[in-house]
C-alpha cells in the first residue's frame, strides 16, 4: 500500500472527490439542493449509509437559508454540536447559537419534574420568542418534547434537524417529526449524533447563495 502525499489545504477537497466518485459508482443521484449536505455528512462520518437514510422535507435547504438570513438563532441539545458549528459563518447573519443543557435552572427543573435536561432545554428555548432552528443530535427526549410544544402551539420552528442517536425512542421520535408540518432534515434509523447535526448546519451555511 502506497501512502499518497496530499497537502493540508487539499485534503478536504480530495475527500469530497472520493465521496462523489463512490456515490456515482453506486448510481446514487441527488438534487443539487441536498447533495452538499449528504456529502458533508458522509465526509464527517465516513459512513455511506447516510446516502440512503437522510431525509429532507420539501425545499428545506432554501427555507433554512432564508431563516438564517433573517437572523434565526440555533438551539442545540449538546455542547458538542454547538462547538462544531462554524460560529463565525453563522453569526455574520445576525443569529446566535445556544445550548441550555448545562444551565443551572435547567438542571433544577429537570430534577424536580423527573424528566431529562434535554426536554427542559426545549422548553427554555421556547421562552426566547424568536425565530429558531433546532439541531438535535443526541437526545430523542428533546425531539419528543419539541414536537409536543409544536402540537400545543407554543413554538413554531423555522427548521428542525432531527438526528438523535441511540436505541430508546430514537426511531420513533424521528418518525413523529416527519409527520409534523415543519421543515425538517432527519436521518432515519438509529444513526446520528452531535457531529452529524453540526455537519448539517455547516453544509447549509457553506452553500448560502450570495
Amino acid at each position: 500500500m502506497r501512502i499518497r502525499h496530499v497537502s493540508p489545504s487539499d485534503i478536504e477537497r480530495e475527500s469530497f472527490n472520493i465521496i462523489w466518485e463512490e456515490l456515482e459508482s453506486r448510481g446514487r443521484r441527488y438534487s443539487p439542493e441536498v447533495m452538499p449536505t449528504i456529502l458533508r455528512v458522509i465526509h464527517t462520518t465516513a459512513d455511506f449509509d447516510y446516502a440512503d437514510t437522510l431525509s429532507f422535507s420539501d425545499r428545506v435547504i432554501e427555507r433554512a437559508q432564508g431563516a438564517i438570513r433573517r437572523g434565526a438563532h440555533i438551539v442545540t441539545d449538546t455542547n458538542m454540536t454547538l462547538a462544531g458549528i462554524n460560529k463565525k459563518s453563522y453569526e455574520k447573519y445576525g443569529g446566535r447559537i445556544h445550548c441550555f443543557m448545562a444551565d443551572r435552572d435547567v438542571e433544577i427543573r429537570a430534577r424536580q419534574r423527573g424528566v431529562t435536561r434535554a426536554a427542559i432545554s426545549m422548553e427554555k428555548a421556547a421562552e426566547l420568542q424568536i425565530p429558531l432552528i433546532f439541531a438535535i443530535g443526541n437526545a430523542p427526549t428533546a425531539l419528543i418534547r419539541l414536537i409536543e410544544l409544536m402540537e400545543n402551539d407554543v413554538i413554531h420552528p423555522e427548521l428542525i434537524i432531527g438526528v438523535p442517536v441511540g436505541f430508546v425512542n430514537v426511531i420513533e421520535s424521528k418518525e413523529l417529526l416527519m409527520e409534523c408540518d415543519v421543515p425538517f432534515i432527519v436521518n432515519k434509523g438509529r444513526k446520528g449524533g452531535s457531529t452529524v447535526a453540526a455537519a448539517i448546519v455547516n453544509s447549509i451555511l457553506y452553500n448560502m447563495p450570495y
